[in-house]
């Protein structure tokens, strides 16, 4: 009797873990929050290091933990360049980024892997397309990550070899400039997880 109870048993739970879905992550979103987003350069020179800032329109990814698939646009407004100098700020935009030309710079995200904590502390790798000046070029970040309810932020920092990419050097006479800025960005944004049965 309880040997064919057992045996009962046994199928009635093979049969359940069958027949019932079990919910798993599947495609993730972060969504920028362009209000509390900032994107500053550093571009040394002969006489001092130039400090600018540029305004980010929108950013959306979506990711897929479990794969490391990515899609989506981050878009940067190549007009709002500032660094504090109207004149040296008309001359960034008329003879080395011409955004009259090119007002979009533009980040499209391929793969994401690492594991992503749910709350608290972690770090991510991201790969994908960085677009400036009509050109695109592969870029690698290493983002560290900040979870707290659902609330995402992220403190990190790239090279741009904007030279190497095909942009105009802006030295003259005894003003040498450096042929890399370095752009550091303080994102904040949401993150929600989509689930599917399996």
């Amino acid at each position: 009797m309880h040997k064919n109870f057992r045996v009962a048993a046994l199928v009635l739970a093979f049969a359940w873990s069958v027949s019932v879905p079990r919910l798993v992550a599947q495609e993730s979103t972060f969504e920028l929050d362009p209000a509390k987003t900032k994107i500053e350069f550093l571009l040394p020179t002969t006489l001092h290091t130039v400090h600018g800032t540029f305004h980010v329109k929108s950013g959306t990814v979506h990711f897929n933990p479990s794969t490391g698939t990515a899609s989506g646009l981050v878009l940067v407004d190549a007009t709002s360049g500032e660094s504090g100098s109207e004149a040296r700020d008309r001359r960034m935009h008329k003879e080395i980024l011409e955004s009259d030309k090119f007002p979009d710079i533009t980040f499209v995200p391929t793969r994401v892997t690492g594991q992503l904590a749910p709350q608290g502390d972690s770090t991510v790798q991201v790969q994908g397309t960085f677009r400036l000046h009509g050109n695109d070029h592969p870029i690698d970040v290493s983002i560290p990550v900040h979870i707290s309810g659902g609330v995402v932020s992220a403190d990190y920092h790239f090279v741009v070899p904007y030279v190497e990419w095909g942009l105009k050097n802006p030295s003259k006479f005894v003003l040498r400039v450096n042929d890399k800025v370095d752009v550091n960005v303080v994102a904040t944004g949401h993150l929600t997880q989509a689930v599917a049965a399996r």
